[in-house]
């Protein structure tokens, strides 16, 4: 056993002789730190995801939550004033696990709703009489803070989310503690995030709807239910549909064409990803 653990320390040293190595330069600055981590990259000594993300916690100070907050048109909130039902079916269609509740006036952010939260209380048999009694409190923080900071105060309060306040104080958007951390391992896909199936642009659904791609050709559309929008304007669904809404549109906005009833159930600043579709007359 003695003979095994003697020949184990020199190829450990080596290893750290090489990481040794090629830190040497000692860096000044951050650049000069990114180029040796790339440089032990190139030799073998790290992975190339692990570059990634030593550059990523590198640059995450160098980000304000204003560069990764979701913007106050794409966040998914609730109003008080709605029913615990209706809350429920707007919980389940978005696929969200925290939500914003508000006052009559959006800008006053009443607190926030964790989907578990009011799903124990629609089940339970004395449940709350309004959705008041299930909201925490809403985290508000300023665009400018740095995402570090965040990060650091996400973790020392077990908080996932917070309510992006504007100069004038009103809201300008939210941020996820899962916003912060993709800035540093890349993008994280859930359960709930559709899965890129390029065989799968029309989707049907227990309940009688479809899902559809918004870059769907508009031909396929039309051969898939028979109908006959026009394909020489327009090539894709998501291009015809935000057309005759007339601004991009936001998750939950909704328009009647012909016998189809459009809800975009994804979208971001820069497009539409998807819609529910119901088709009028069917059963």
């Amino acid at each position: 056993m003695s003979e095994d653990h003697s020949t184990a320390v020199p190829e450990r040293r080596s290893w750290l002789d090489r990481i040794s190595s090629a830190l040497s330069g000692e860096p000044t600055n951050r650049e000069d730190l990114v180029e040796l981590l790339r440089d032990a990259q190139a030799d073998g000594l790290i992975a190339a995801d692990t570059l990634n993300m030593m550059e990523g916690a590198i640059a995450v100070s160098d980000l304000s939550v204003g560069d990764v907050m979701i913007p106050r048109s794409q966040m998914v909130s609730l109003p008080a004033g709605a029913s615990l039902l209706e809350l429920m079916k707007r919980v389940v269609e978005s696929g969200h696990s925290r939500f914003p509740v508000h006052a009559e006036d959006k800008d006053h952010i009443l607190g926030i709703l964790l989907a578990k939260d009011l799903l124990r209380g629609v089940v339970a048999d004395f449940g709350p009489a309004t959705i008041h009694e299930l909201l925490r409190p809403a985290v508000l923080i300023p665009e400018s803070k740095r995402l570090d900071v965040l990060l650091r105060e996400f973790r020392q309060s077990r908080n996932h989310m917070a309510i992006v306040i504007d100069e004038h104080g009103g809201v300008a958007g939210l941020v996820t503690i899962e916003d912060v951390l993709e800035q540093i391992v890349g993008e994280i896909d859930d359960e709930h995030d559709d899965a890129e199936d390029p065989n799968a642009l029309i989707a049907a659904q227990a309940d009688g709807q479809f899902v559809v791609d918004a870059l769907t050709p508009i031909c396929d559309f039309n051969e898939r239910f028979g109908a006959d929008f026009d394909e020489d304007e327009y090539d894709t669904i998501g291009g015809l549909v935000t057309a005759a809404i007339g601004h991009l549109p936001e998750a939950g906005e909704e328009l009647t064409l012909d016998r189809f009833v459009f809800r975009v159930s994804g979208a971001d600043a820069r497009r539409v990803h998807a819609f529910h579709v119901g088709v009028m007359g069917d059963a």
